[in-house]
């Protein structure tokens, strides 16, 4: 299996860390960011977004890393990362879809405001709102991890791998939180996990 993408990239850390959760041997070339080559017709003729990840597994190409998520778990998986009882991979894959049309967006603000963007040009009244924000929303996975120890219930899938990447970032940036004790026990249970420090719990670039 090849993967294309920078391992400072959220959405790559997706990716690989669910290949190393499935067994899956890759190899993974840098592309985006500051190495380039995602706007290059060799790229946009396997990914027209021209953004990153790109997975090739043995020619079946797929790009949307939370579809490349999927799709590894259930080749490579079944059963365990990848539910195979509906209801609780909708538990899974709700979470898995919150994470792009809702937390997203306010730890993008947050995480560029801070990691990337030079201190005299942060706006600061943005990146605490979007904090905050975080925050609030945060809360709700909160309550609904009462009770469980992972989103779709006792054991690991699909759906901690996408919001997992981003409460990371979340307890790893330099903002006010709230006291959220189901999601600390959460993200304290994922950091267990050799593939999360490997390829998520590492230096915010």
């Amino acid at each position: 299996m090849k993967i294309w993408g920078r391992a400072n990239s959220i959405n790559v850390m997706k990716v690989l860390w669910c290949a190393d959760e499935c067994g899956v041997k890759y190899e993974r070339t840098d592309v985006g960011g500051a190495f380039g080559g995602n706007d290059q017709k060799w790229y946009l003729d396997m990914n027209p977004n021209g953004v990153v990840p790109t997975i090739d597994d043995g020619g079946r190409v797929i790009w949307e890393s939370n579809s490349a998520v999927r799709y590894l778990a259930a080749k490579y998986a079944a059963g365990s990362l990848w539910p195979t009882d509906p209801g609780q991979r909708s538990e899974a894959d709700r979470w898995m879809d919150w994470q792009l049309s809702t937390i997203a967006e306010p730890m993008r603000i947050a995480f560029w405001g801070l990691i990337r963007t030079p201190p005299e040009k942060r706006d600061m009244a943005a990146i605490g709102k979007a904090a905050a924000e975080a925050g609030r929303l945060f809360g709700r996975l909160d309550g609904w991890l009462a009770g469980k120890r992972y989103v779709a219930g006792d054991h690991f899938t699909i759906g901690d791998i996408p919001v997992g990447c981003f409460i990371h970032r979340w307890y790893a940036l330099e903002i006010e939180r709230p006291d959220l004790k189901n999601v600390r026990a959460w993200y304290e249970r994922l950091t267990t996990r050799p593939a999360y420090a490997r390829h998520v719990m590492i230096k915010l670039t």
